[in-house]
């Protein structure tokens, strides 16, 4: 089924919504949810709550791209309950890998899981020039550092993705956390 149509479902509150947003995203969302939490019955939950989630929020909202919202909730709400876990302990998921990765080229707190900024407009600021260092990369560089610090797929799943060797990954991701530490850097955001 077409996006637009299960859209439409959510607008006219028919639960086939639900049925067909898990079977056309189900497997995406679970596996972001488990890159970033590394526990099956966790990430399941969030799957759940994310099908929820669009309940609630569609309508009003009326996603173009049903697959990239319902990724976001899955990502955001699976975000949450990292952080819920890590203020118990310290776990050596995907997601963690990904967050000591980015620990070099990004301040301390902008991920969300470090001492935090007093000010959110600061996150919000070092959000928009990540943005546009972004913007300013080759279509190849965005997409696996996107795949890699946005959705935490291992450097192996990126390899397959892109049908990139693993060594040209790790080396793309090293180049453009280099540049982008020197971008962040021009834009007098202190590291």
């Amino acid at each position: 089924m077409e996006d637009n149509q299960i859209v439409d479902l959510y607008w006219e509150r028919d639960e086939r919504a639900i049925s067909e947003s898990d079977t056309k995203y189900g497997a995406f969302c679970a596996r972001i949810s488990m890159n970033i939490l590394d526990n099956a019955q966790d990430a399941e939950e969030c799957v759940n709550d994310t099908y929820l989630r669009a309940w609630n929020a569609i309508p009003p909202d009326r996603p173009i791209k049903l697959g990239a919202f319902l990724g976001k909730i899955t990502r955001n709400l699976s975000l949450d309950r990292y952080k819920a876990k890590k203020a118990a302990k310290r776990g050596n998921s995907l997601f963690q890998v990904s967050l000591d990765e980015l620990n070099e080229c990004i301040p301390s707190g902008s991920t969300g899981f470090g001492s935090g900024f007093d000010d959110e407009s600061e996150a919000r600021r070092i959000g928009d020039c990540i943005n546009r260092f972004l913007r300013k990369q080759s279509a190849e560089v965005r997409n696996v550092f996107i795949c890699r610090y946005f959705y935490s797929d291992s450097i192996g799943e990126i390899s397959r993705r892109f049908g990139i060797t693993e060594s040209k990954i790790k080396s793309m991701l090293h180049r453009a956390r280099g540049k982008l530490k020197k971008f962040l850097e021009s834009e007098g955001i202190r590291l």
